[in-house]
């Protein structure tokens, strides 16, 4: 579902920067297309690998692509080399974040979560230790998935917003937190209740 919901968005985006609307939209969207569409080749860069990414990640899981390992080995290839684009161009897209400091904290510190979790994972695999590589993809994707668990979240503070009067600068910072810190704890429950063979 967080992949859906994470390709959707991307998507989404990726259609308003290269067609912008003409009709009238809420200001607040209005204004939050204008912040992406300043930083337009960044926002691209970054959301399409994203995009990439969580296309692939289904079938990293699926059992059928685990029994053929090239196969999935490609794919985890893939999954790190487009891990590393996102959260590069991250890094770059957090010095000019919509949320301010708020936002920016938790994009990098989630983003050097997910950049070191992708490094060891990337190392775990080189060692052949498949299990620790196992749990450090796991790891890295909890955090990448976090910007999906940030888009219901966000829905909340757009849908109240009549209620209470909130910006999305206002907002982006701790919707950021919520999702963030909320899948990468579920991420951790799942690897220890699930723990490799």
């Amino acid at each position: 579902m967080l992949c859906v919901i994470a390709a959707a968005a991307a998507v989404r985006r990726i259609v308003v920067l290269i067609i912008p609307p003409t009709t009238q939209r809420a200001p607040q969207l209005a204004g939050l297309d204008v912040a992406f569409a300043s930083e337009n080749v960044l926002t691209l860069s970054h959301i399409v690998p994203a995009l990439l990414f969580v296309l692939l990640l289904p079938f990293w899981f699926s059992r059928r692509i685990q029994s053929r390992r090239e196969t999935h080995r490609r794919i985890t290839y893939a999954l790190l080399l487009l891990g590393v684009v996102v959260g590069t161009t991250a890094i770059e897209l957090s010095l000019h974040p919509v949320g301010g400091i708020n936002e920016a904290s938790a994009a990098i510190l989630f983003d050097g979560l997910f950049l070191f979790s992708l490094a060891r994972a990337w190392i775990m695999l080189r060692r052949n230790d498949i299990v620790l590589h196992r749990s450090w993809m796991m790891r890295a994707v909890a955090v990448l998935l976090g910007i999906a668990t940030t888009r219901p979240v966000m829905g909340i503070f757009f849908a109240t917003a009549s209620v209470t009067h909130l910006q999305p600068q206002q907002f982006f910072g701790t919707a950021f937190w919520i999702g963030f810190t909320t899948t990468y704890i579920a991420g951790e429950a799942y690897l220890r209740a699930h723990p490799a063979p």
